[in-house]
């Protein structure tokens, strides 16, 4: 009996030692949470009513009459009242609050609160994009026990364990009264466990029912409320319960729960619904609502009806309850990682400051610098020309990445025509042959020598052949099979004329044009072959991005950034990730190649972007396609959005879409979806433009009707004028037609 009693005592020693050193430690490997840009209010917005009310719905506010707690929202017309949520963001608390909002056309009229007064800025709660998860794939969210609905609580206790409050970790008389029901029903219908018992089989056990695991359940709850409150315990079982799966990810905890099944937070949640998560306590699978919707609410119903019975809810409110539909969001809005390609990215830069470990369990808050509205933009534009242009059963796939011309912050990544699956990201690891998109680097290389090269320079488009180190040819040929002469250096660029893109890369130099890509922002090493002048690298839709980048912003190179700010679980600023500028290229060289790259848009292999766009947008922009079709490309920029798009097979098949059909659609497409601002005209002060003969790159008259205006850096400018160019009805139809075939 002396040695049982001293095996006993080290038994229960070592348990004391297992239960306190969790409990007092760090309880669970908290994965972090992934949130958008909150989406910003303000007057003169340019916002569709739809577009503003889908928004709402995706952050989980719901539609009601009359609004009346946080998370809700009514409309009338195009006015809404919105009840916004508060929240704890990088730069400070934004207090919930209820506002006006009122939308004339496609644009906010006016945002006020409901006393009339106006509202300068209004923020919206973020969205939660995803997390970060450990191995095990266990998420929670954590709550805090005066957090939690009432009713919610003392329900779970009603229903789970009755005596919760009077046991010391284990209920003989539970145990009992669970017995005599099982004996009545005629099979086990009510479990004897307490709240203690199930937290200590989920926190410390196994599921094995077996005698041995039993007494020491029992004898693990005893230490277990020997050592901490009631409100201690009860507040662990919340955080701690498993209620459902998605995927590989298992869902802990109510709130996570409330979010999982209704995409709202735990304290909107009305008598109903917090019924139907108690429900699901009793077995998650078996009680899944979206897969057993009857048999979920004959459970939540006899919830209800104890939650009557003890005086948690009036008969009138159970009533009201069981009137309401389960009210749990389908499928289509649930996704642990709606936005998997974006995450990749935030993950791989995150990686550079933080360790794996910390990014899954220390519970970190992530805020990036998506766009929901925009990242929802280019989805629908990827996923509709996808599907419009395959003509192989779905082997046609595509990528997109968009960024602010102005700051490099990544707004949205689209991973491939799927968006929503987590699979291979084309955005970021599809490393293809870039074609013509590497033009503008050469172009750029030539003009940084102004007193050689400028938008007006002769450049012959000729056939040229040369004999590279390992013995074979190079004879490039433009897309059309045509030789076009001497051409004006910008419309060479403009019409992407090969041959002359070959001669004047050559002429430049490799060794400059590898600067040149260098500068703009090219990581990657890159071999000084000719064919390099024509597209032969093989970039990814990203790295494309970083490059033209440097263009869209002006000729200042920055660092593409998806994540804005890292905050730790308890709120406090770890990290931001402020704007890096850096001169790469002098502010008119820059000028210059946007300018030949607006002509690209308007006489060029872009311009039938503008059988959508608005002819008065200014944007900039260059296609890309590689042999037999394989890869077309388009990255193409306004005042304040970048776009690159890439379109192909995985197979490395080829397609019937060069640049101009294939990319440059889904392009345009998305760009109509959005209030661009043009890009503005060369404005340094030693830039200055004339009017130039097309044909002969002279100096022209403003009465020459064949004449165009051109920047030039001054000093550069042709000093001979060329007279007026006579064209003849015939030939004016056959350039016109010419034009068409072009």
């Amino acid at each position: 009996m002396l040695c049982g009693f001293v095996i006993l005592a080290a038994w229960l020693v070592y348990l004391d030692g297992v239960i306190t050193q969790t409990f007092d430690g760090k309880k669970w490997a908290i994965p972090a949470k992934v949130y958008a840009r909150p989406v910003e209010l303000y007057s003169g917005l340019t916002i569709r009513a739809e577009t503003l009310q889908a928004q709402l719905q995706r952050q989980g506010y719901q539609p009601v009459e009359r609004i009346s707690r946080p998370g809700t929202f009514s409309r009338a017309g195009n006015t809404f009242e919105v009840h916004v949520r508060g929240f704890l963001f990088p730069d400070g608390p934004q207090d919930a609050q209820t506002v006006r909002i009122s939308i004339s056309g496609n644009t906010l009229a006016s945002l006020t609160n409901l006393g009339g007064q106006q509202i300068p800025v209004l923020r919206l709660d973020p969205q939660v994009m995803g997390g970060i998860y450990p191995a095990s794939y266990e998420d929670r969210i954590l709550v805090r026990l005066a957090e939690v609905p009432a009713a919610l609580t003392k329900g779970l206790v009603t229903v789970e364990d009755r005596d919760f409050y009077e046991h010391w970790g284990v209920s003989p008389k539970g145990i009992a009264r669970a017995m005599v029901t099982n004996i009545k029903a005629g099979g086990i219908i009510q479990g004897g466990s307490t709240l203690t018992q199930q937290l200590v089989k989920n926190f410390y056990l196994s599921n094995q029912r077996t005698f041995t695991r039993k007494v020491e359940e029992a004898f693990m709850s005893l230490l277990l409320e020997f050592h901490y409150s009631k409100n201690q315990i009860l507040e662990t079982y919340l955080n701690e319960v498993y209620l459902g799966q998605q995927g590989q990810r298992s869902v802990h905890g109510f709130a996570l729960a409330s979010q999982f099944y209704f995409a709202r937070p735990l304290s909107e949640l009305d008598l109903s619904k917090q019924a139907l998560l108690v429900a699901i306590v009793k077995g998650p699978s078996y009680y899944n609502p979206r897969r057993y919707p009857e048999r979920a609410k004959a459970r939540r119903n006899l919830v209800l009806d104890m939650f009557e019975e003890h005086g948690i809810a009036s008969a009138s409110e159970v009533a009201r309850a069981k009137r309401r539909s389960l009210g749990v969001v389908s499928k289509d809005r649930l996704q642990a990682n709606a936005f998997p390609a974006y995450i990749d990215l935030v993950k791989r830069q995150l990686r550079q400051d933080y360790k794996n470990a910390d990014l899954t369990s220390e519970g970190l808050r992530i805020f990036t610098n998506m766009d929901s509205i925009i990242q929802q933009q280019a989805q629908e534009s990827v996923e509709k020309l996808t599907r419009v242009l395959d003509d192989k059963n779905g082997e046609l796939e595509a990528a997109m990445v968009v960024t602010s011309s102005r700051t490099g912050e990544v707004q949205a990544i689209v991973g491939g025509r799927d968006a929503g699956f987590a699979g291979f990201n084309r955005a970021l690891d599809a490393s293809r042959p870039i074609g013509s998109l590497i033009k503008p680097a050469v172009y750029l290389a030539a003009l940084s020598k102004p007193s050689r090269y400028t938008l007006a320079t002769p450049i012959k488009d000729e056939p040229i052949t040369l004999t590279e180190k390992n013995g074979r040819e190079w004879t490039p040929k433009n897309y059309d099979r045509r030789s076009h002469g001497d051409v004006p250096l910008y419309l060479a660029l403009a019409k992407s004329y090969n041959q002359a893109t070959a001669r004047l890369g050559l002429d430049v130099g490799l060794p400059g044009v590898i600067d040149t890509l260098e500068t703009m922002g090219l990581s990657r090493s890159i071999q000084p072959y000719p064919s390099l002048l024509l597209g032969s690298l093989d970039l990814s839709p990203v790295e494309v991005a970083a490059m033209y980048q440097t263009l869209a912003s002006g000729g200042y190179r920055l660092p593409l950034r998806s994540i804005d700010a890292v905050m730790d679980a308890y709120g406090q600023p770890l990290s931001q990730y402020s704007l890096s500028v850096e001169e790469a290229f002098p502010k008119a060289q820059v000028e210059l190649i946007n300018f030949a790259l607006q002509r690209t848009m308007r006489e060029g292999t872009g311009r039938s972007a503008y059988r959508v766009l608005r002819s008065s947008l200014r944007v900039a922009g260059k296609t890309g396609t590689t042999d037999d079709r394989r890869d077309s490309w388009f990255s193409g920029y306004s005042g304040d959005t970048l776009a690159v798009v890439w379109m192909g097979r995985d197979d490395n098949g080829p397609t019937k879409y060069s640049g101009s059909s294939g990319a440059l659609r889904v392009w345009t497409d998305f760009m109509n979806k959005r209030p661009l601002q043009s890009l503005t005209p060369p404005v340094s002060p030693n830039v200055s433009f004339y009017s130039i003969d097309r044909t002969t790159g002279l100096l022209g008259g403003e009465e020459c009707s064949d004449d165009i205006s051109l920047p030039f850096i001054k000093g550069s400018q042709p000093l001979e004028s060329a007279p007026c160019a006579v064209k003849s009805p015939v030939k004016g139809a056959v350039d016109w037609f010419k034009s068409l075939w072009d």
